[in-house]
């Protein structure tokens, strides 16, 4: 194999006298066949992967030290496992940790654990690598077949496309037709279309999907939209962070359960470029890499999760709970658990409604940081998710104004992303200012700023508008069915009758459990409970604690 093609074996040990002895030992034996890389702390190595992973080249195994003071050996080869899953894992321990090293073998699937020293590496070190790296050799390991959309950069309907395809973890490659892209005009004379009808998606079999929904696309890129059976002990309905937990302890405990996303699992929280202050990640983690990863959790306890399917209707039928979709099928289960969530709430603004998707936006995308290289973005907000997307996108942007109707973040951010924002020259924070209005042609070109004390408006050139207001429960379907706040946010348990008395219609000789709805057997977790706790946190432990309730509800019925 030759030099460029090779793939890469990656040791990390913060200890450079034991860096370099692994090294050596590794290149002596592995050197003309594989690259060997050498790092010095958890960090600093997956750096290391992520340069690998965008030249596009491969990792054949994973040396960890167990003992490291920024990152342990374990929570390095947990975010490793995101970059390269076909990597084999190894982690280095000394004799005293074997208990830890047992233990990992289930936390991120270790493959082989090494004691300290190894000497000598002829009996100690290589047999087990050559092995794993013969089976890593005889693995399938082809890249996934890329899906292809072809669209005008301003056409909202194209962002939509590729926002689905990017929150839904599904590869896909964008051609921009309006920079006169001649491999998208060359895709488009294949699949026989003129370009009048955009986008075209065209899947790894060479399908091409004229302006498809949200449903065809996800049938045709292998994300499951149909129900295996007709009846369920749960259905979790909303896959961000409450609903995958709910999920994820609904598999585990034996329940038959199904969850139903209507776009992306994840959530709002699945689009947060850094998550710092969740418990357990002292590093920090992704939305993405944390949505992941609770995907395939609820998988491993046989979840079945459909995507792109939009409930309409919920209703009680005899024993069963039953909830309609909008081509009118159904499904039904003893329990349901609503997740739903918030969405943030449309700007109303002169001009912005015509610009969504063409340079306003809702919530952040990370499949528009990269186009905003060099240019100035505005975000609209004073909550985590706004400072989140702050730091993300000060990556890419020249500058980025972080527009604040309050007169500080103090009251309404996390004290960590205050002080990181202070602390990054390209974020400033426009203070007691609210968008008055946007103006363009085909897409965002200008901005008017309103200062809500002098009143003074200033008008600016702006093509990136995303805003992160307020939190708008998706509840409209449930009116009739559930009893809701004056908002739209479902009232559960103590809320829904003073002193534990019962709401009205309520048929059992007992008070709602405290997530229970008015309606029984029907639970909430998460934002789209009334006076809940809008945290990431928080909402993982409802959806917990849902399923324990779930139990109870089932045992007495």
């Amino acid at each position: 194999m030759t030099s460029a093609a090779r793939p890469s074996i990656l040791t990390v040990d913060d200890d450079p006298s034991v860096s370099r002895a692994v090294a050596r030992d590794l290149r002596r034996q592995y050197g003309e066949d594989y690259r060997i890389v050498r790092a010095e702390s958890g960090p600093q190595a997956l750096e290391a992967l992520r340069e690998i992973k965008l030249r596009g080249e491969e990792v054949a195994a994973l040396l960890a030290d167990y003992r490291m003071p920024q990152m342990s050996g374990i929570e390095f080869l947990e975010e490793a496992m995101d970059l390269f899953p076909a990597a084999k894992r190894v982690l280095l321990t000394a004799y005293a940790d074997t208990d830890a090293a047992i233990q990992a073998i289930n936390v991120v699937d270790l493959d082989h654990y090494l004691l300290k020293p190894w000497d000598p590496p002829q009996e100690k070190l290589y047999p087990v690598l050559d092995d794993l790296l013969l089976a890593w050799q005889q693995s399938d390991r082809q890249p996934v077949q890329q899906v292809r959309v072809i669209g005008h950069r301003w056409s909202a309907r194209s962002y939509e496309v590729r926002d689905f395809l990017a929150r839904n973890n599904v590869p896909f490659r964008w051609y921009e037709l309006d920079d006169g892209e001649c491999e998208a005009k060359r895709l488009l004379g294949a699949a026989g279309h003129d370009g009048a009808d955009l986008p075209v998606v065209v899947t790894a079999e060479g399908e091409a999907l004229v302006q498809p929904t949200d449903a065809e696309l996800a049938a045709k890129v292998g994300l499951s939209t149909t129900p295996a059976c007709d009846f369920y002990d749960l259905i979790v309905i909303g896959g961000g962070p409450a609903g995958l937990g709910a999920a994820v302890y609904g598999g585990s405990e034996g329940l038959r359960t199904v969850l139903v996303e209507r776009l992306a699992t994840g959530g709002q929280a699945g689009t947060s470029s850094r998550i710092e202050n969740y418990l357990g990640f002292p590093e920090g983690v992704s939305g993405g890499q944390l949505t992941e990863r609770a995907r395939r959790q609820a998988q491993k306890f046989h979840v079945e999760m459909l995507t792109a399917r939009h409930v309409v209707s919920l209703e009680p039928r005899g024993s069963a709970r039953v909830v309609r979709f909008d081509d009118g099928s159904e499904l039904s289960a003893h329990t349901v658990i609503l997740a739903t969530g918030v969405s943030y709430r449309t700007l109303d603004a002169p001009g912005l409604g015509d610009l969504t998707g063409r340079g306003v936006y809702y919530g952040a995308s990370t499949t528009e940081g990269p186009n905003c290289e060099g240019q100035d973005v505005y975000l609209v907000g004073g909550a985590n998710s706004a400072g989140q997307a702050a730091m993300y996108f000060a990556r890419h942007a020249r500058k980025v104004f972080l527009v604040v109707r309050g007169d500080s973040l103090v009251h309404t951010m996390s004290r960590y992303l205050i002080d990181q924002i202070a602390a990054q020259p390209k974020i400033e924070v426009l203070t007691c200012t609210e968008v008055a209005e946007g103006a363009g042609e085909d897409h965002l070109e200008t901005l008017t700023l309103r200062h809500n004390k002098s009143g003074e408006t200033t008008t600016v050139p702006a093509s990136w508008l995303f805003a992160f207001i307020g939190a708008a429960p998706r509840t409209d379907w449930l009116a009739g069915t559930l009893l809701c706040d004056e908002r739209g946010f479902v009232l559960a348990g103590p809320d829904l009758v003073p002193e534990g008395g019962r709401p009205a219609g309520w048929e059992l000789d007992r008070p709602p459990y405290h997530l229970e709805t008015s309606v029984p057997g029907v639970f909430v977790a998460g934002d789209v409970r009334a006076d809940s706790v809008k945290r990431v946190a928080s909402a993982v432990g409802e959806g917990a604690m849902a399923v324990t309730l779930v139990h109870r509800y089932l045992e007495k019925s």
